[in-house]
């Protein structure tokens, strides 16, 4: 039983930190994908297909009976949801990683546990008593995670060369955009201000879809559903902005494995578990756990693209990680504060029923015991009459 309530506690962080190793691999991928020249417009259209594909079998069956009435605000929430998710985040988000690198694109993106705070925040779906040692820790690991990636972007250092970099060489599919330095730079920002963008619509989109799970319970509907309308949201950019039809070939090749990775693991089975856990831990939970993802990243990028690791890039992992098990703990220790007051109140309100039975009970006996006098009254009477004849 202890075994039991022990991995029932761990599931959230099993599940949180399995989805960014799927996140890590999906940026690999698919960096190398748009590489070769595959557009990022026609890659999450791909994606989205895929995602739907895999999801909505699943859906149909399973969530048939539990399903909710669609409304005309319920279908609202899940359209801008697929329009911040699918459309907004990936699209500016796949730009930026174009334009960029894997692990930059990892480092600004860990600015979502703190956008998504703030957000919470202002939506009052997060409280902050600073008298609070739990409320101080949310709160410093947030600064100090995204003081790490900002030290991962800003500061390099010398380069730290691993056992392993002497054996890794570039991949021969991979070949980065040739430039001046003028025009790398422009470049560079140009992808910086499309992931913050990026970011910040993620971050939009886990306080949105907090909000649509209290009103549409079905997970998986939900998912199949956003994923759906992204796809027909996505296709809709796509054919605005490229007018080849060239760009829409795909063959069992990488970039067919990038849609498809994408699509089943970072987007179907991501929404739904990222639903089912913020529909117990809450939003900043979820993305508490986005920094793992730079450091997954850059020691997959120094394997798999031979990548370089800075010293700013090792001291900013470790920062990231401190300030995670800060935020995590605050998490941790408001849980359990929730919990105890559940407990409490369900033992207050079952005593006030007990009380309640109880006056009930003792109410029903006087009543009878009045009743039993009434009749002993009644009779003592009829027995002196009785006598006197």
């Amino acid at each position: 039983m202890e075994g039991e309530g022990f991995y029932q506690r761990c599931k959230p962080y099993i599940a949180m930190i399995s989805l960014q190793f799927g996140y890590a691999g999906m940026n690999i991928i698919t960096k190398v994908s748009l590489n070769r020249g595959m557009s990022h417009y026609v890659l999450v259209v791909y994606r989205h297909a895929f995602a739907t594909a895999a999801i909505a079998p699943f859906a149909l069956v399973l969530e048939r009976k539990v399903r909710p009435k669609m409304t005309f605000l319920m279908f609202m929430q899940i359209f801008v949801l697929g329009l911040l998710g699918p459309v907004i985040d990936q699209n500016l988000y796949y730009a930026g990683l174009k334009f960029t690198s894997p692990s930059y694109a990892c480092a600004i993106s860990n600015m979502l546990p703190a956008m998504t705070f703030v957000m919470a925040l202002i939506c009052r779906m997060e409280k902050v008593d600073m008298r609070k040692v739990r409320c101080i820790a949310k709160v410093i690991g947030t600064v100090v995670t995204v003081a790490g990636a900002m030290l991962m972007t800003l500061y390099k250092g010398e380069v730290i060369n691993f056992f392993w970099s002497q054996y890794m060489h570039q991949p021969r599919n991979y070949a980065p955009a040739a430039g001046t330095n003028g025009s790398e730079d422009r470049d560079w920002v140009k992808g910086s201000i499309f992931l913050i963008i990026a970011t910040l619509a993620w971050a939009s989109f886990f306080i949105l879809q907090a909000v649509a799970l209290k009103r549409y319970s079905a997970q998986l509907s939900l998912t199949a559903l956003v994923c759906f309308l992204g796809t027909l949201q996505s296709t809709a950019v796509a054919f605005v902005v490229e007018h080849k039809a060239s760009v829409w070939s795909i063959g069992w090749d990488l970039n067919l494995l990038a849609a498809a990775y994408a699509g089943i693991v970072s987007s179907g089975i991501a929404y739904y578990v990222q639903g089912i856990v913020m529909k117990k831990r809450g939003p900043v939970f979820v993305t508490a756990f986005s920094p793992l993802m730079m450091i997954i990243v850059a020691i997959m990028g120094s394997f798999m693209l031979a990548e370089k690791i800075y010293l700013g890039g090792v001291i900013g992992a470790v920062l990231i990680v401190i300030g995670l098990y800060s935020v995590l703990w605050g998490k941790y220790k408001e849980h359990k504060e929730k919990e105890t007051e559940i407990i409490i109140a369900d033992g207050i309100k079952g005593s006030t029923e007990n009380g309640r039975m109880a006056t009930v009970m003792e109410g029903i006996e006087e009543e009878n015991d009045i009743e039993m006098q009434n009749g002993e009254a009644s009779k003592e009477p009829s027995t002196s009459a009785c006598r006197n004849h």
